[in-house]
C-alpha cells in the first residue's frame, strides 16, 4: 500500500502520506482548471494504489496552500521508506483562490446603498451586546448603514423596523429581539461539545442567530455555494464565531460566570470554563459611556455648535461602541475563516490518515509547523471519538511537520487546557541534546536537538523525525 508520496516542488522534494496530499488535491475539483497548477508528471518503481492514482491526475490550486509552495529538505529512498510516487508540479500563470472554498478573500461592503429602516433600541446607558447588535443588522442589506433610535418610549419603538434588547418581546416574526422578560430562556444550541450550556442568549446572541449566517456571508460569499463542503464549513464558522467571540458578549450581558461551580471539581482536575472572554469587550464598552459628571471640552456637536462645557453626547458615544464591537468581530472572523478554517482541512485530513504514518495512530503528519492545529486536534478527537481509552481511541501524542528552515519537527501534543504538560513528552535522556551526540545517544541518524522540556525536537529528513516519534512511543 502506498503510504507516502514523495512531492517534488520548485525542485525540492519531500514525502507527505498519501491520504493527506489526496484529500487536499480533491478538496479542489469543483474549480475550473485554468485556475490551477497541472500535474505534468508521474512515474514510480512501484504499484500504484487506486487512491494515489485518484489524486494524481487531480488539479491542485497554486494558491490554496501556500505550505506546499515551501521549499523541504531533500529525502532518499531506502528499503525501509514507504512506497513512493514522485509528483512534478508546474505553477499556472492565472493562478487564482480557489473557488472551492479553500481560500477564502473577505468581500468590502462600504460601497453597497443605505437603507433606510430604523433600528430601535433603549436609551441611557449602553452594554456590548445591544451595540453589537446594531452592527450586525447593519452588515445586513435590509438594514445596511440604517439610523438608530434610541429610546424607552413604547411609541417610538413601535415606529422602529426592528428593535434590540428592549420592549419585553422576543419574538423574530414582528423583529422584536429583548431578553428581559420572565420566563426567557433561549439558548444558542442546548450543548457546547458534551456540556449544558448555561448561557442565555442576549440581544447581540438573538440578532446573531437570526442573522449570523447573513452577515458571515455578506463578507465571505465563497460560503455560500451550495455543496455539502461549505454547507459544513459555513455551520464550523457560524458556531466557532459564536464559542470565539458572541457567547461572552450574552453571558457577561446576562451575568454568567466564566467559571463553574466546584471549580477544582473532586479529583482536583481542571474544569473546562464555560466561556472565554477572548477580547474584554463587554469591559471596554462599559468604558465608552459619559461618566457622570464628565463635560466636554472645545468639541464641536452635531451641527457644528461648540460644546464645551456640556454632557458627552450618548448617542454619538454609541456609535463609536457600536463600531468597536464591529472591529472586533471581524477580527475574531477573519482569523476563523481565513485561518483556521483552511487549517481545520489540512489537519482533518491528517487525522484521518493517521494509520498510514504509524500503526500506532497515535502520530500526524502535516506539510507545515505555522499553521494552527493545537485546538483541531482537540475538536477532532471529540468529534471522532478519540478519547484515549482504548487502543482503538488513542488521543494524537505527536505531530510531525517542517519548520521554516526546511527541517523535520516533532512536538508533543499538550494535554487540553494545560499548554505546558504534554500527553507524552519525549524521552528524557534525549532532552538538552543536539545534533551527533543526540543521534548517537537515539540511534537515529539526522537528529538535531530535543528541547530540555521535551515537549519539541528535530530531525533532518521525514524518516529520522518518525523514527524519534515511534521510539518515543515505546
Amino acid at each position: 500500500m502506498v503510504v507516502g508520496l514523495r512531492c517534488r516542488i520548485n525542485s525540492t522534494s519531500t514525502i507527505i502520506p498519501t491520504t493527506i496530499f489526496s484529500a487536499i488535491l480533491l478538496s479542489t475539483t469543483t474549480a475550473t482548471s485554468s485556475s490551477y497548477s497541472r500535474l505534468i508528471g508521474i512515474h514510480s518503481s512501484r504499484a500504484i494504489s487506486n487512491t494515489a492514482a485518484a489524486a494524481a491526475f487531480t488539479f491542485v490550486p497554486t494558491s490554496s496552500y501556500p505550505s506546499f509552495h515551501r521549499h523541504h529538505p531533500s529525502t532518499t529512498s531506502s528499503p525501509s521508506s514507504p512506497n513512493l510516487i514522485t509528483l512534478n508540479m508546474m505553477s499556472s500563470a492565472s493562478s487564482s483562490s480557489s473557488s472551492s472554498g479553500t481560500i477564502y478573500k473577505r468581500a468590502k461592503l462600504s460601497h453597497l446603498p443605505s437603507s433606510t429602516k430604523l433600528i430601535g433600541t433603549h436609551s441611557g446607558t449602553f452594554q456590548a451586546d445591544e451595540a453589537l447588535g446594531v452592527w450586525l443588522l447593519r452588515q445586513t442589506p435590509t438594514y445596511r448603514h440604517a439610523k438608530v433610535v434610541r429610546s424607552r418610549n413604547e411609541s417610538i419603538l413601535n415606529n422602529c423596523d426592528i428593535v434590540l434588547d428592549v420592549g419585553g418581546i422576543y419574538d423574530h416574526s414582528k423583529l422584536r429581539y429583548d431578553h428581559h422578560q420572565r420566563g426567557y430562556d433561549e439558548k444558542f444550541v442546548p450543548k457546547k461539545g458534551t456540556i449544558e450550556r448555561c448561557t442565555k442568549l442576549s440581544a447581540s446572541g438573538l440578532i446573531y442567530r437570526h442573522y449570523g449566517k447573513e452577515v458571515i456571508c455578506e463578507y465571505y460569499p465563497q460560503l455560500l455555494l451550495k455543496d455539502t463542503t461549505n454547507d459544513e464549513a459555513l455551520e464550523w464558522v457560524y458556531t466557532k464565531m459564536y464559542d470565539s467571540f458572541m457567547e461572552a458578549i450574552d453571558a457577561i450581558d446576562t451575568g454568567v460566570e466564566p467559571l463553574p461551580p466546584n471549580v477544582m471539581g473532586s479529583d482536583g482536575q481542571e474544569v473546562q470554563l464555560v466561556y472565554r472572554d477572548n477580547t474584554g469587550l463587554s469591559s471596554r464598552v462599559s468604558r465608552i459611556n459619559p461618566r457622570w459628571n464628565e463635560v466636554v471640552e472645545d468639541e464641536e456637536g452635531k451641527d457644528g455648535e461648540t460644546t464645551a462645557g456640556t454632557p458627552p453626547d450618548p448617542d454619538a458615544r454609541f456609535e463609536i461602541a457600536s463600531e468597536m464591537c464591529g472591529q472586533d468581530f471581524m477580527s475574531i472572523l477573519t482569523k476563523i475563516v481565513e485561518s483556521d478554517l483552511p487549517a481545520r482541512t489540512i489537519v482533518q485530513s491528517a487525522v484521518q490518515s493517521r494509520y498510514e504514518v504509524d500503526s500506532s495512530g497515535e502520530i500526524i503528519c502535516l506539510p507545515s509547523g505555522g499553521l494552527p492545529w493545537k485546538n483541531e486536534i482537540y475538536e477532532l478527537e471529540k468529534e471522532y471519538g478519540l478519547d484515549g481509552s482504548s487502543s482503538s481511541t488513542p488521543l494524537i501524542k505527536y505531530v510531525l511537520y517542517t519548520d521554516q528552515s526546511n527541517m523535520w519537527r516533532i512536538q508533543c501534543v499538550s494535554v487540553e487546557g494545560k499548554a505546558f504538560e504534554n500527553r507524552r513528552g519525549l524521552p528524557e535522556a534525549w532532552r538538552g541534546l543536539r545534533d551527533e551526540e543526540l543521534s548517537s545517544l537515539s540511534g537515529i541518524e539526522g537528529c538535531t536537538f530535543v528541547h530540555a522540556s521535551g515537549f519539541i525536537g528535530g530531525n533532518a529528513s521525514y524518516e529520522g523525525v518518525l523514527e524519534m516519534a515511534r521510539k518515543a512511543l515505546k
